[in-house]
């Protein structure tokens, strides 16, 4: 991937998808990458990851915040199938309360601070997420008056996993949109994984297929999930999911 050059689709129309998105709250945006980047970048998430299984799990001590548990494949199978039995029996007690997530995951940022798998192509997409290009974009589709930095993180829904509903604000109500960057072809709806967006009685509003090229940008505080991805799926729905944020830059202001 390190040949094709990452830019937006130079024929994509700002002012159109800015209107939906005043409108709606959401807009999809097809076609945002030329074809050639977007394969190349589905090739990279389907092949190349380093994968962890992600999940959350109710702390020992009453009051404090879910700890967030993120497993290797090697950190799996050292566990023993019964204690990882175990592990995912309490996950499934929680989502049936409403209460967390099973996906797998590569944190984008992080992985680029701490230096984790040097020169790995996903280096260059967290790089461009954060390049001007892409926030300015994001900017002027949501009506933002700045953002400094997008959050990103690869994910891979495989048979069995889901994000229960919960809406998205940030610790310091910093997040100005919520967004998910498809690179999952030939996806079919009775694969589960469908992004999904809740009234306040909980009837399903809308839902989205997690089409390949495709950006969705939308306002977090809605309230949302990703439905449980079926035991038949044919394929790993991929994305890259964060937020688009205006934390203070340090030493400004």
């Amino acid at each position: 991937m390190s040949t094709v050059e990452l830019r937006l689709n130079p024929d994509l129309d700002v002012a159109h998808f800015k209107a939906i998105y005043q409108r709606d709250g959401l807009v999809q945006i097809p076609d945002i990458l030329p074809f050639e980047t977007a394969n190349a970048l589905h090739e990279v998430l389907s092949k190349s990851i380093p994968w962890k299984m992600v999940f959350a799990e109710s702390s020992p001590q009453q009051g404090t915040p879910d700890r967030i548990t993120q497993l290797s494949n090697d950190d799996i199978q050292a566990m023993g199938q019964a204690a990882f039995g175990q592990k995912m029996n309490t996950v499934m007690a929680m989502a049936r309360n409403n209460l967390g997530f099973l996906y797998h995951s590569y944190p984008m940022i992080q992985a680029a601070i701490e230096g984790w798998d040097p020169g790995h192509p996903i280096h260059h997409l967290t790089q461009f997420l954060n390049s001007r290009e892409f926030l300015d974009f994001g900017c002027a589709v949501i009506g933002a008056e700045t953002i400094t930095k997008a959050d990103a993180q690869a994910t891979l829904y495989a048979p069995n996993n889901f994000l229960t509903r919960h809406v998205d604000d940030g610790f310091n109500k910093e997040r100005r949109a919520a967004y998910t960057f498809g690179f999952t072809p030939h996806w079919e709806p009775d694969w589960g994984g469908l992004l999904m967006f809740l009234d306040k009685d909980k009837n399903i509003r809308q839902g989205y297929l997690p089409r390949f090229n495709t950006l969705t940008l939308f306002d977090g505080l809605r309230i949302h999930s990703v439905s449980c991805v079926s035991p038949f799926a044919g394929a790993g729905r991929y994305q890259i999911t964060g937020w688009l944020r205006d934390d203070p830059i340090p030493g400004r202001g």
